[in-house]
């Protein structure tokens, strides 16, 4: 008994340290995947997406110029709406008087 406990307080914390070390690296491999070469810009960007149900998600792509609303499934992509894209938000620069 006293064995089964010693490798259970060992093998736990390295099998949770496996998997947050797993979850790191999937977080800073997830935009290297899929990128051009040479350092270009890449002609598909997710702008945003939401989860309508487990199996249902809805996703605005941004594809030369134009964003287009689709939703995803198991069956696979549907296009629902098209838009021209919106021009980035910037914060204002503030400008400073010599008062």
């Amino acid at each position: 008994m006293g064995w089964y406990i010693l490798k259970l307080l060992i093998l736990l914390p390295l099998i949770g340290l496996m998997i947050w070390g797993s979850l790191k690296l999937a977080q800073k491999m997830q935009g290297q995947f899929g990128a051009p070469q040479g350092g270009g810009t890449k002609a598909v960007r997710v702008v945003e997406t939401t989860m309508l149900s487990p199996t249902m998600r809805l996703a605005v792509i941004e594809f030369h110029g134009r964003e287009i609303l689709v939703s995803t499934s198991r069956a696979g992509l549907t296009r629902l709406a098209e838009a021209p894209a919106r021009q980035s938000i910037e914060s204002p620069a503030i400008a400073e008087d010599g008062e």
